[in-house]
């Protein structure tokens, strides 16, 4: 049996009480208990953490760790888009994730625990992501969480430009890009439909469609549509058809979000806002602001923050904290990168706060984790720590 002991750490818990002087204790992988003074077995290990603080390990809902592929020769061409269709529901990210890209490791260091990487928004539908723990390891086998795979879809400019402008062919317009997402999902549901029929008579059953059976799920219901959408028209768009065909869906970026918060809570539309620090090279991020996040916490939108990038996930927490800056509050922020991402990816009773029975997937910090000038000094991982000084400092 192995027994890891915190103690001394301010801890904070999420979803309950923080701790100024906690105590977690960690047995074969999992939070065996947390509080102010919970029993220690004898024969623990004790790492004695005064001045230090302890939070859940941070979740990135939104990342293109590995489909970026890094490091990375210019030029590259990345795994992330497969320019060659505007629907692909087919591709999978876990077949271009790399145990050995940097990115995982970049992550780990930055207090990541837990990330999900998806396919980009070169298409209307791109496939499925993937979620996977930033731990050590050697196959895909080692990282991926079994069944957390969404569907990517996107609309806007991406789609627009990636298939009118350099393609020529559909979709060349907004009108284009809705009108091939719900022909998409369309198709999906008489799919469906096919195999249920074909479950009484099995001699109705329809030739096999590889990529429509991955979105079978999307249409039941039953696997999540990620939904890359920016300008608030976009957003409304994204919302309108997902409604539409009764899907459990989250808008991805939600950049103009602020511009229709009454809608967002109305719908109860989750967001995974970011990145916030985009420079305005096309049109629909120009309304990119780092005050987003409070206003919809003002306005009791559910929200979850995200960098949406490779290796550069390790710089989220530094950008939450302008986002406190500006008004977000600290459990806001803390929630906004733990407990509701798990939500998001259906990994709530695993990780997303410091609970027992829930993975050992914590993080130590020199300070306020979204401080530039705190470090993250351990990474745990399924009870496995990971001392990141030496290579953060290196």
């Amino acid at each position: 049996m192995s027994i890891l002991v915190l103690k001394n750490a301010k801890v904070v818990t999420v979803t309950g009480k923080t701790y100024e002087k906690g105590v977690v204790v960690i047995e074969n992988g999992r939070i065996k208990s947390v509080g102010a003074n919970p029993r220690v077995p004898k024969g623990a290990k004790v790492l004695d953490l005064s001045g230090k603080w302890v939070t859940p390990g941070f979740i990135d809902a939104h990342s293109h760790i590995s489909t970026m592929n890094e490091p990375r020769t210019m030029p590259s061409i990345p795994d992330v888009n497969e320019k060659t269709s505007p629907v692909t529901a087919q591709l999978r990210a876990i077949d271009s994730l790399n145990p050995f890209d940097t990115g995982i490791a970049a992550a780990r260091g930055a207090g990541f625990t837990a990330c999900c990487t998806l396919p980009g928004s070169a298409n209307v539908c791109g496939g499925t992501g993937i979620c996977f723990k930033t731990k050590v390891g050697t196959t895909v086998f080692d990282l991926a969480i079994p069944d957390s795979e969404p569907m990517k879809f996107a609309v806007g400019e991406n789609p627009k430009r990636v298939y009118g402008v350099e393609h020529d062919k559909l979709p060349m317009t907004r009108m284009g890009v809705a009108a091939v997402f719900r022909k998409t999902l369309s198709d999906a549901v008489e799919y469906s439909d096919a195999l249920r029929a074909a479950e009484k008579d099995p001699s109705k059953a329809p030739k096999r469609d590889f990529m429509l059976e991955q979105l079978v799920p999307v249409v039941r219901g039953e696997r999540k549509a990620r939904i890359h959408a920016h300008r608030a028209d976009d957003i409304v768009t994204a919302v309108r058809i997902s409604e539409e065909f009764g899907l459990d869906f989250s808008i991805e970026h939600c950049t103009e979000g602020y511009k229709i918060l009454d809608f967002l809570r109305e719908h109860h539309v989750d967001c995974v806002v970011g990145p916030l620090t985009m420079e305005p090279v096309k049109f629909e991020i120009w309304g990119t602001k780092l005050t987003t996040p409070a206003k919809m916490e003002k306005a009791g939108v559910n929200f979850m923050l995200t960098h949406d990038t490779a290796g550069n996930t390790k710089f989220l927490p530094v950008f939450v904290g302008m986002c406190i800056a500006r008004g977000l509050s600290e459990q806001g922020a803390f929630e906004a990168l733990t407990i509701r991402p798990a939500r998001l990816l259906g990994l709530d009773k695993r990780m997303g706060s410091i609970e027992a029975g829930k993975d050992a997937d914590l993080a130590v910090w020199s300070g306020n984790p979204f401080s530039s000038f705190t470090l993250c000094e351990k990474t745990i991982i399924d009870g496995e720590v990971y001392d990141n000084l030496e290579e953060t400092l290196a």
